[in-house]
C-alpha cells in the first residue's frame, strides 16, 4: 500500500529508500503501543515494608472499617460469598446475606457503611443476584441491610441490573458516598459491550447514584428521558474496578478494565459518556482492533489511561501523612502485575508512577484506614498493612 502510495505521487525513490520509510513507519505505529507515559518505576531502595492484619482469604474484595476512629474491627468480602466481621485479626461469619449468584468475576463484591452506621447500623453492598429466580444467569444487585453483631437483618434490595446472562464477565463493582447524601455504585458492560454502555435504556457499562433509602435523585441527569434507566448518572463504560471520593475537590474518581491495553481513570461527571466501546486506547485480546478512535466529540477523554494494561482493582488516596512522601498520592491496585501502583499527580496531570510491594500478589483491593495506613486487599494472602521503616 505504502508503495503504491509513493508511485501515485511520483515520488521516485530506491528500493533502500523505501524499506527505510516502511521500518521507520512500523517504528511509529509500535510506539503507540508502547507503555503510556510516564513510564513506572521499580524503586532500588524502600522505607516501608507490610504485615499481614488478616489472613485465611482467596479474593477478599471488599472492606469497610467499622468505626471511623479505630482500626480493631472491619468488614471482608469473600467473592465466593462470605461476608466476615473481623476483630484483631479473628474472623467470624456473617449471617443473613441475600442469595448470591457466584460464576466467573461475579459473587459477593463490595460492602460499605453507611454514612451514620454508628447509629443506624446500616451496611450495603454489590453483589451477584438472580433475583428473578429464572435460568438466565445473573447481574450486579446492590443491597442494604442492619447489622447488628453477626446477624444481618431487614436486608432489602435497592437496585438490580437487568437483563441477566450466563456470561461470566464485567459485574463491576465498588461503592462510595458524596456529601450530598449519595451513593454511587458500578456496573460493568456484562461481556455485551456493543449493546449495554451506550444505551441508556439498558443496565451494564454504567456507573449509578441513588439517594442512601435506595430512591431516585430527582436530579439525576436522565430522569427525564423517556425509557432511560433512571438511576444511570455516567455511562459507556467498561468494568468499573475502584472508586473513591477525593479527599479536596469531592468528585468520584472510578478505574476500570480495558480489554488489551487502555484500562482508564475516569473523573466522574454528570451524565457524561466515557465512551466505550466506541473510542478506547485498547485492542481486542486477539490484536485486532475495537475501534480506529481514541476521542470523539460528546465522549469525556480519561483523566489517565494504561497501555499495557495493569487490570486495575481498588484505588485510595493517602492523606494523613503517615508515608511522608506519599501524601495526596493515588494508590491503585494492580491484579495482573502484582503490585500497588503509586501515581504523583500534579496541575491534574500524572508525572510518576511506581510500583510498591512488587510482586505480593493479586492487589484486589486498597483502603486508608482510620489510623491513616493503606491496606491491601491481596488475594490468596489477606489484608495486609503497609508499615514505615523511617
Amino acid at each position: 500500500m505504502l508503495v503504491k502510495i509513493l508511485q501515485k505521487k511520483q515520488m521516485y525513490l530506491s528500493m533502500k529508500q523505501i524499506s527505510l520509510l516502511i521500518a521507520f513507519t512500523l517504528i511509529i505505529q509500535l510506539g503507540c503501543a508502547q507503555e503510556n507515559l510516564p513510564m513506572i518505576e521499580t524503586p532500588t531502595e524502600t522505607n516501608y515494608s507490610y504485615e499481614v492484619v488478616v489472613d485465611g482469604l482467596e479474593i477478599p474484595w471488599g472492606m469497610a472499617f467499622i468505626s471511623t476512629e479505630s482500626t480493631e474491627e472491619l468488614l471482608v468480602t469473600e467473592k465466593s460469598g462470605t461476608l466476615y466481621r473481623v476483630k484483631e485479626g479473628q474472623k467470624t461469619i456473617i449471617n443473613g446475606l441475600p442469595e448470591i449468584y457466584t460464576r466467573g468475576q461475579g459473587g459477593l463484591l463490595d460492602v460499605a457503611l453507611h454514612p451514620n452506621f454508628s447509629e443506624n447500623k446500616i451496611i450495603y453492598m454489590t453483589l451477584g443476584a438472580n433475583v428473578e429466580k429464572d435460568d438466565k444467569g445473573g447481574n450486579t444487585a446492590f443491597y442494604c441491610g442492619t447489622l447488628n453483631g453477626t446477624e444481618l437483618s431487614d436486608v432489602k434490595l435497592l437496585y438490580k441490573a437487568t437483563p441477566n446472562s450466563k456470561k461470566g464477565q464485567h459485574f463491576g463493582s465498588r461503592i462510595v458516598f458524596d456529601q450530598e447524601g449519595h451513593v454511587y455504585f458500578g456496573v460493568g458492560d456484562r461481556g455485551n459491550r456493543d449493546v449495554n454502555p451506550q444505551d441508556l435504556a439498558r443496565d451494564g457499562g454504567k456507573v449509578y447514584r441513588l439517594n442512601l433509602d435506595g430512591s431516585i435523585p430527582e436530579d439525576n441527569p436522565f430522569v427525564n428521558e423517556v425509557g432511560a434507566k433512571k438511576a444511570v448518572f455516567s455511562y459507556g463504560h467498561r468494568n468499573p474496578q475502584g472508586m473513591v471520593v477525593h479527599p479536596k475537590t469531592g468528585q468520584v474518581w472510578e478505574n476500570e478494565h480495558g480489554p488489551q491495553g487502555g484500562d482508564e481513570i475516569n473523573i466522574i461527571k454528570k451524565g457524561v459518556n466515557y465512551g466505550w466501546p466506541k473510542i478506547t486506547y485498547g485492542i481486542n485480546y486477539s490484536g485486532t482492533p475495537i475501534t480506529d478512535k481514541t476521542s470523539a466529540p460528546n465522549m469525556e477523554q480519561p483523566f489517565y489511561y494504561w497501555v499495557p494494561s495493569i487490570a486495575p482493582s481498588g484505588m485510595a488516596f493517602s492523606t494523613s501523612g503517615v508515608y511522608k512522601e506519599w501524601k495526596d498520592n493515588l494508590f491503585v491496585g494492580s491484579l495482573k502485575f502484582e503490585y500497588l501502583e503509586r501515581l504523583v499527580i500534579q496541575n491534574n496531570k500524572v508525572v510518576k508512577r511506581e510500583k510498591v510491594l512488587d510482586k505480593i500478589g493479586r492487589v484486589r483491593n486498597v483502603v486508608e484506614g482510620p489510623d491513616g495506613y493503606l491496606y491491601l486487599g491481596v488475594e490468596g494472602k489477606g489484608i495486609v498493612k503497609i508499615v514505615p521503616t523511617s
